[in-house]
């Protein structure tokens, strides 16, 4: 059985901006690009390259920490780890079960109810049907939801809609764990059971690519650094070496 790995050979990704002589898309786009660089194809359309010729190998057993400024390219390359987004160009090659906790909101229906969106959630999350019943009962008790798991999702307040969102979400044993700042969901109390969730997720996984702004988080969970800047990879190397170079 060959171990986790992720290889991405020269890749580029660029986001083609269309419209862009509109004084609202330009303040789009320059919103976007405060990393990157703006450039217009043969063809003239406008362009935002948020990757630049990456060539990266993660091995298993990895913990890898991407730090850097807002528009640096951390949540694209995430993306392309995850496949929400192609290569324009080169190759991304992905050895491996992807879990990704980017948008743990993604998917949830406000007109139905906290039971059908687990489900929901779990099709998305490509969790077979039997896991979930298997899992179901344990899940609704995590979200301390109470009755309210049997009422729509738009009567809940932002901290029981989140709730449910991590329940399900962590539902996941990924071989590559993919993770876009630390999830905080919920009370004092709460927060502590999805720390422990969290960290049992992180340490069943064969390989951990989390994005931070947070010094702390990265020096205490990851193993290797990749600092971005305008959609390169400025320097590559431990925690305490790149986040020296970084935040100070």
């Amino acid at each position: 059985m060959t171990s986790p790995s992720i290889i991405l050979k020269d890749v580029t990704v660029d986001i083609p901006i269309y419209n862009s002589q509109s004084r609202s898309i330009k303040k789009t786009v320059f919103g976007l690009a405060s990393g990157g660089r703006i450039d217009k194809t043969d063809r003239g359309i406008t362009i935002v390259r948020s990757l630049s010729h990456i060539n990266l190998e993660i091995k298993d057993g990895e913990r890898i920490g991407l730090i850097g400024t807002n528009g640096a390219g951390k949540s694209t390359l995430l993306r392309v780890l995850g496949g929400a987004y192609i290569p324009t160009s080169g190759n991304a090659l992905i050895n491996g079960k992807i879990g990704s906790l980017i948008e743990v909101s993604l998917g949830i229906d406000s007109e139905a109810t906290g039971i059908e969106n687990i489900y929901l959630r779990a099709v998305l999350l490509q969790i077979p049907k039997r896991i979930v019943d298997s899992q179901i009962q344990s899940i609704i008790e995590f979200t301390e939801l109470g009755e309210f798991i049997n009422m729509p999702v738009r009567t809940y307040s932002s901290g029981m809609h989140m709730r449910l969102a991590f329940a399900v979400s962590t539902m996941i044993r990924p071989e590559i764990l993919l993770m876009d700042e630390w999830l905080s969901v919920g009370d004092r109390n709460f927060q502590k059971k999805a720390e422990k969730r969290l960290t049992e997720l992180i340490e069943s996984s064969s390989i951990l690519v989390i994005a931070s702004h947070s010094r702390d988080l990265i020096e205490k969970c990851c193993s290797r650094v990749l600092l971005l800047e305008g959609g390169n990879i400025k320097m590559d190397g431990t925690p305490q070496e790149v986040c020296k170079a970084y935040f100070q």
